[in-house]
C-alpha cells in the first residue's frame, strides 16, 4: 500500500460488492482459483477510461448497486450492466465515460441493474489493498484476497498512473438479445454421455437458474444421460468448464471455480463468451454451439 491518503468510503455495499482485478492466473496447479472480474472486458474498459492499467483493482457490484463517497478529487468510470440510475451528488452522470469527481465529500449512487448482473467501478489509481499471491481479487470460494466489501468500509486509492480518457472512445457492447449462444469445445469427458445426450447438449435451450454466483452458473433443462453410472476420480477443472453433476443439468464454472472436480466435464466454453454468461440474469435462455475440438 502506498499511503497516498486518497480513499473512498462505501456507504451501501448492496447484495455483493467485491474488489476485483484480473485474478490469479497460472496458480491452479497449486489449488488456487483464478478469481478476478467475471466480466474482464467491463473492468478493462473502466480502467482504460480513468487512465489505469487494465488490471488495476476496482469494484464489482452485483445486481442491487451501491453507494460510495469520495472525499478527494479523482476520476471514476462505471461500466458493465446498465444501472437504473447513476448520480454523483445531485447530478446524473453517464456510464462508459470518465467522470471527474471534485473534492468535498461527493456521493456516487449506482442503482440496481436494468439488464445484466454486474456493474464495475474504476477509480484513477486503482483500489490499493494488499495483494495476495500477486492479485488484489476477492475469491469467494477460498477467501483469498480482501474480504467482501461491507457498509462503512474505507478503501485506499493509489496515485493515478495516467490521465483519464478525454472522450467516450470504447463504449461497452450492449446486452445481447436472448438466447445467448456460448461457443464450446466438447470434452474432455463427453464420452461419458450417450450420443443422444451430447446431441441434446448442443441443440437444447437451457435457462440460467437462480443458483448463479461467482463460482458458477447452474442451468435448468432436460437431464443429460450418462453412458454408465460410475464414479470419476477428481481431476482438474478450468474457467468455463461445463460440469454435469448427478442430476444431469449443466453447471458452468466462472472465476471462483474450484480447481478440482469429481463430475464429468462435457465441454469447455470459449473464454471470450464467458462475460455473456456472467451478465446473464436468472431465466435467461442459453444455447451451446460446438466449435473445434
Amino acid at each position: 500500500m502506498t499511503g497516498t491518503g486518497r480513499s473512498m468510503e462505501v456507504l451501501r455495499a448492496g447484495l455483493l460488492t467485491t474488489i476485483q482485478d484480473l485474478g490469479r492466473v497460472g496458480l491452479a496447479h497449486l489449488g488456487v482459483p483464478r478469481a478476478g472480474a467475471v466480466d474482464p472486458p467491463a473492468l478493462k474498459l473502466a480502467n482504460r477510461l480513468v487512465g489505469n492499467p487494465p488490471g488495476a483493482a476496482g469494484l464489482e457490484i452485483t445486481l442491487t448497486g451501491c453507494t460510495v463517497r469520495f472525499d478527494h478529487a479523482m476520476a471514476i468510470a462505471v461500466t458493465g450492466a446498465t444501472a437504473t440510475r447513476l448520480r454523483l451528488g445531485a447530478r446524473a452522470v453517464d456510464m462508459c465515460v470518465p467522470v471527474s469527481v471534485p473534492a468535498g465529500g461527493r456521493v456516487l449512487e449506482i442503482g440496481p441493474t436494468v439488464t445484466g448482473l454486474r456493474t464495475y467501478l474504476a477509480v484513477a489509481g486503482g483500489i490499493d489493498v494488499p495483494a495476495v499471491l500477486g492479485s488484489r481479487a476477492t475469491d469467494t470460494l477460498t477467501k483469498l484476497g480482501p474480504p467482501v466489501v461491507r457498509d462503512g468500509d474505507v478503501l485506499p486509492v493509489d496515485r493515478p498512473s495516467g490521465p483519464p480518457a478525454g472522450i467516450w472512445f470504447a463504449p461497452y457492447p450492449p446486452a445481447p438479445t436472448p438466447p445467448i449462444t456460448l461457443r464450446v469445445r466438447l470434452g474432455p469427458r463427453d464420452d461419458w454421455f450417450t450420443p443422444a445426450a451430447v446431441d441434446q447438449f448442443i441443440t437444447e435451450t437451457y435457462r440460467v437458474s437462480t443458483l448463479t454466483d461467482r463460482i458458477g452458473v447452474r442451468l435448468t433443462g432436460s437431464a443429460l444421460a450418462r453412458v454408465a453410472d460410475r464414479e470419476l476420480p477428481s481431476e482438474g477443472v478450468t474457467f468455463g468448464a461445463v460440469q454435469v453433476p448427478t442430476g444431469g443439468e449443466p453447471l458452468v464454472f466462472l472465476a471462483d471455480h474450484p480447481t478440482l472436480g469429481g463430475y464429468p466435464v462435457i465441454a469447455v466454453v470459449d473464454e471470450a463468451d464467458l462475460p455473456l454468461l456472467a451478465q446473464a440474469r436468472p431465466g435467461t435462455p442459453v444455447r451451446f454451439r460446438p466449435g473445434e475440438r
